[in-house]
């Protein structure tokens, strides 16, 4: 299991903000928005490998579910 790069967690981050933006409701969309801004503020300094691709593989899952909703 490769580590992450700083590049691949910023394209993820970018990716979510995008899908997020596509809710036709203002409040879904600015909940979303700022649930994510909040997460990856609050995860910045994790430094564990395996505690990074849990969190990477949440956010994967997450915007599979952003993408069914929107």
């Amino acid at each position: 299991m490769a580590v992450p790069t700083r590049c691949q967690v910023l394209s993820l981050y970018r990716v979510m903000l995008k899908e997020s933006k596509k809710f036709p409701s203002y409040n879904y969309r600015t909940f979303a928005l700022r649930r994510i801004k909040d997460a990856f503020r609050e995860n910045k300094n994790v430094t564990n490998p395996e505690v990074i691709q849990e969190l990477i593989e949440k956010a994967k899952a997450n915007i599979e579910i952003i993408q069914r909703q929107v």
